[in-house]
């Protein structure tokens, strides 16, 4: 990125609100984190509000949605607790088991706490493909859009058919699609015709509902050694799929260490995106967020 494109990212109506739209804490004694391994040293260690505040004052990111990152109701109580002491953080993704008979009950509970903002399952992790269309989980559905909370949808490219039927059957559920659904762009590359599956989805997702998309996680798919060109095909497509309107930034840190960290994804979208104008700039780097995050 050029000085003039960085500044542009720094300054002018962009930085009226700056939002990164997905973040994450952890402490490990707490153990309910079973995928974050020692062979993972990047990320094997606690995470905090400490950690992460230079890094936004070097984007001039002023607030966070803090999202879960471990399949249990004492982590979300934990990141709630963690976000009323910490003056960035906006809003939060909590997790609840959307498949128990209890669970509207519970989602009611936490939404009794002004910083839930939504609920994300750890979709990519469950066996069945097709989960999230279980009746088990029709009351937990209801419930989020009783309680205008958004889901998080945390899907792989072979979960975006089941995602259609699922926005087709709750057309009032507020969803937001984590990391452009994790295309596959290490193996994919730059070959269109690789990634035309994703690609047809995604669009025909876009295009039949109000669905909104992260633009996160695609250094992590990318792997070791990526580039912002490698990048470049992917976030244009969302882009044209979604529109600035439905577009929202996120850094997925502490997990972007494991591809180049935090700066380096924050330079690398802002290339990518240095085209559009400062208004469109300004919705997909914070004023998207507010308002599918309500906050």
């Amino acid at each position: 990125m050029t000085p003039i494109e960085s500044q542009s990212l720094r300054s002018g109506p962009v930085a009226t609100r700056r939002i990164d739209a997905h973040q994450h804490f952890w402490r490990l004694d707490r153990g309910d984190y079973g995928w974050i391994t020692p062979d993972r040293p990047a990320i094997y260690r606690d995470f905090g509000p400490g950690d992460l505040a230079p890094l936004l004052a070097g984007a001039g990111v002023t607030e966070t949605i803090l999202v879960q990152a471990a399949p249990t109701v004492a982590e979300t109580r934990f990141l709630l607790h963690t976000a009323r002491a910490t003056t960035f953080v906006a809003g939060v993704v909590g997790w609840v088991d959307m498949a128990a008979a209890d669970a509207p009950a519970v989602i009611a509970a936490l939404a009794g706490d002004e910083y839930l903002r939504g609920i994300r399952p750890m979709i990519h992790d469950i066996a069945d493909p097709g989960w999230m269309l279980g009746r088990a989980l029709e009351p937990a559905f209801r419930a989020l859009v009783e309680l205008d909370l958004a889901f998080d949808a945390l899907v792989k490219p072979p979960h975006l058919p089941n995602l259609r039927v699922l926005l087709a059957r709750h057309p009032d559920l507020r969803v937001v699609i984590d990391h452009g659904a994790k295309p596959d762009i290490a193996r994919w590359g730059g070959a269109r015709e690789a990634r035309a599956a994703w690609a047809g989805a995604m669009a025909e997702l876009a295009r039949e509902s109000g669905v909104a998309c992260k633009l996160s996680g695609l250094v992590t798919e990318a792997g070791p050694g990526w580039r912002a060109d490698d990048l470049r095909p992917y976030v244009d497509h969302l882009l044209e799929c979604f529109g600035p309107d439905r577009l929202l930034w996120g850094s997925d840190w502490p997990v972007v260490n494991l591809a180049g960290g935090y700066a380096a994804w924050w330079e690398a979208a802002g290339a990518c995106l240095a085209a559009l104008g400062p208004g469109e700039r300004a919705k997909i780097f914070g004023e998207t967020a507010a308002r599918v995050y309500r906050v």
